[in-house]
């Protein structure tokens, strides 16, 4: 039996405060709010990127990659892990369109997809050093 206002799994179970009293109290903002919604296939696909991007060790690697394209070995190096991690961590990375990689000869060079990923990275990470 969870108390109010009691946290369970890193969650806290709703209070008496956390209920309101009636069922719709600001229609319009409702409205306004529902319209703002993004369809439901958006919503996954972002919660998807979300979680790939919610690891400590691929976090490090989008964080160096943020300020320049680096090959495995490199990575690896930055990182402090094995070259077969960062290989590891950069499929999942590709897979959800995070980072895409150009070839030269036998090398690998990884950068981030896009400047939405860049501009992501960057508002995470400063918004963790508030």
């Amino acid at each position: 039996m969870a108390v109010a206002g009691a946290y369970t799994d890193g969650v806290r179970a709703a209070s008496q405060d956390d209920i309101c009293d009636l069922a719709c109290l600001h229609p319009e903002a409702v409205q306004q709010a529902k319209a703002a919604l993004p369809d439901g296939s958006c919503v996954e696909r972002a919660s998807a990127f979300l979680k790939v991007m919610a690891d400590p060790t691929r976090l490090r690697i989008l964080s160096a990659l943020s300020t320049t394209e680096l090959c495995v070995c490199d990575l690896a190096a930055v990182v402090n892990i094995s070259e077969s991690a960062v290989s590891h961590q950069l499929r999942l990375l590709r897979a959800g369109r995070i980072v895409t990689y150009r070839k030269e000869g036998r090398v690998a060079y990884y950068r981030l997809l896009d400047q939405h990923v860049t501009t992501m990275i960057r508002n995470a990470l400063d918004h963790a050093k508030e």
